[in-house]
């Protein structure tokens, strides 16, 4: 009872402050989110410090090496996060665009206009730089934020979430419009999640089971950001020169998060020469490698273990990775909705019919062609700092920026037209 009344208090409260955000206009909000930007800046030393806080604590939980990576800021991360809020802010308003217009015979004015959500609450691990991501893309769609992050962050949280508020005062914005859910009650996650009629929305970002948990538990609706079981397929027609970094860059740039690649599935036409090569070069890198029977004979002096069921449906976060061999794109497909999560899936190839058909057949949120998968990302992909990334089909799919925090209503305009 006493987390459903904070949590049911502070949505109250934001929906209050977000009619500062109503009726701001979209160079206002802009204006904010420059001032959040500014402030990451001016206070970057009491960040680092907050964070230490926590990477202390997180280092004497023994926590593992890619939580921590989640968990770290650097001043270049900072620096990061803050350029992200300036890159919203110079994103189109995504308010009161007129999706569709028409006069009816009777003469009534109709239009379809984009309009915010309201209140969203944002459930997440252990990243605490989605604090300010999902801070600032709500903020600029015009939506308050409840941000209930993890308790091994929550020194950084506060910190960054008390920045953005400070900042917000020197704006037409009200500070109410982010809140900070305590995190050291795990009640006020499903307080949250049960705010049905105080919260619009509630979007998941972390691990395989935060989401599962939040999608099956939740009364409000939902946006389910999913579990990254990636795949880059090495095609008989790949260019190896393209390939071999590719697979590199998917696996090992920053193993810990949702699109980097779990799978590699090599066409057999290539496997005999390229296996070996792919096989070392995963090696030297640090990975730790599982395969099929076939990519086991091919393995030579490289260490590695049999692939289980488990090993081909798992996220792992870290370097590890599964290597199989196929023998066209359609085994490639039937490998990677056996074992996908719908996430982002990429195929090395010269041969356009086989990218066109691997395109056509794979049911995910994004598909690669002669890329690494790593660019599933809202920044890289121009949409500033991204909420998550949606890799189910209702509402949103793919990377989540402003159009995505987003509704519609209808302004219906007459002139004394009633009914008859």
């Amino acid at each position: 009872m006493i987390a459903t009344h904070m949590v049911n208090s502070l949505a109250d409260t934001a929906r209050a402050a977000a009619r500062t955000l109503n009726v701001a206009t979209g160079a206002e909000r802009s204006a904010a989110l420059n001032a959040i930007a500014d402030a990451m800046i001016a206070r970057g030393a009491e960040i680092i410090a907050a964070n230490e806080e926590d990477m202390v604590r997180a280092r004497a939980a023994q926590i593992n090496s890619s939580l921590l990576d989640r968990l770290l800021l650097t001043p270049t991360r900072v620096e990061g996060i803050a350029n992200g809020a300036r890159q919203v802010s110079e994103l189109p308003d995504p308010l009161g665009i007129t999706l569709r217009h028409s006069t009816l015979p009777n003469g009534i004015d109709l239009k379809q206009v984009t309009v915010p959500f309201g209140v969203i609450g944002m459930v997440y691990e252990a990243r605490p730089n989605v604090t300010v991501d999902a801070a600032v893309i709500l903020l600029m769609s015009g939506n308050a934020a409840l941000l209930r992050g993890s308790s091994s962050a929550s020194a950084s949280n506060q910190i960054l979430v008390t920045v953005m508020r400070d900042a917000l005062k020197a704006t037409k914005i009200s500070p109410d419009v982010i809140q900070l859910v305590p995190s050291d009650d795990r009640d006020t996650v499903k307080a949250l999640l049960n705010a049905r009629g105080k919260v619009d929305l509630v979007i998941p970002r972390g691990s395989a089971s935060l989401i599962r948990m939040v999608v099956d538990e939740s009364t409000v609706p939902t946006i389910e950001t999913g579990a990254g079981v990636c795949h880059v397929y090495i095609d008989e027609f790949a260019d190896l020169a393209k390939a071999l970094p590719i697979i590199i860059n998917s696996k090992v740039q920053r193993p810990s998060v949702c699109n980097a690649a779990e799978t590699v599935l090599i066409h057999t036409k290539i496997a005999k020469a390229f296996v070996p090569v792919v096989l070392k070069a995963l090696h030297d890198a640090g990975v730790i490698l599982h395969g099929d029977a076939q990519v086991l004979e091919l393995a030579g002096s490289i260490p590695m273990s049999a692939a289980t069921e488990e090993n081909w449906c798992t996220e792992y976060g870290t370097l590890e990775m599964n290597v199989a061999i196929v023998d066209s794109v359609d085994a490639a497909s039937d490998h990677i909705a056996k074992y996908g999560t719908k996430h982002t899936e990429a195929i090395i190839t010269e041969n356009k019919a086989n990218a066109t058909r691997f395109i056509a057949l794979s049911d995910c949120a994004a598909v690669m062609v002669n890329t690494s998968t790593r660019f599933t990302d809202g920044e890289q992909m121009g949409f500033g700092a991204e909420i998550g990334i949606s890799n189910q089909k209702l509402h949103a799919r793919g990377p989540m920026g402003l159009e995505a925090m987003t509704t519609t209503t209808w302004i219906v305009t007459g002139d004394g037209q009633i009914r008859s």
